[in-house]
């Protein structure tokens, strides 16, 4: 029964730091940017319009299937709940950071569906302070709870561009 209990609070934490972290960042900003107005392409909406979905739905996709290995591994993505494990699977075997990139897919496709030069603004914004909170707390906090077993992970899997085959170390 401590199994199950520890999976359902693992799904509860991981899903209500969807809502607020990734849900503010990449859903209610935007809209209070935007109010979700769509912009007017004229002839350029037939190829503006699908890579601004195509954008959208696959950072939903990455977001929730990453969220998701955080559940499964029995912790969630918020810093003060994380995994007892390193996760290593799934999106995390073609780039460390998915949740970022998801992240940026959905405001960048936001950004050309709204037709806002605001919202890409402030997905350079998000970008910057995404990448210091890497770099200053991530991976620090990673190398001195996983040590070896991250820094193997660190060295074959690229923080930020994806690989093309999904890395399958000893990790």
């Amino acid at each position: 029964m401590a199994g199950a209990a520890a999976q359902a609070r693992a799904w509860i934490g991981t899903i209500v730091f969807l809502l607020l972290a990734p849900g503010i960042v990449a859903g209610l900003i935007p809209w209070l940017l935007t109010g979700w107005t769509w912009h007017d392409w004229g002839s350029a909406a037939w190829i503006i319009v699908p890579v601004a979905w195509i954008l959208i739905a696959l950072g939903m996709a990455f977001l929730l299937s990453a969220f998701a290995l955080f559940a499964l591994h029995q912790g969630t993505p918020a810093p003060v709940a994380p995994t007892e494990t390193l996760v290593v699977t799934g999106v995390y075997r073609f780039v460390r950071n998915p949740m970022y990139l998801a992240v940026l897919a959905i405001i960048l496709g936001q950004a050309l569906l709204f037709g806002s030069w605001g919202v890409l603004v402030y997905a350079v914004i998000v970008f910057a302070a995404v990448f210091a909170f890497v770099r200053g707390y991530e991976e620090p906090t990673l190398t001195r709870t996983y040590g070896e077993q991250y820094l193997e992970y660190r060295s074959n899997v690229p923080g930020w561009w994806p690989r093309f085959t999904p890395w399958r170390g000893t990790t």
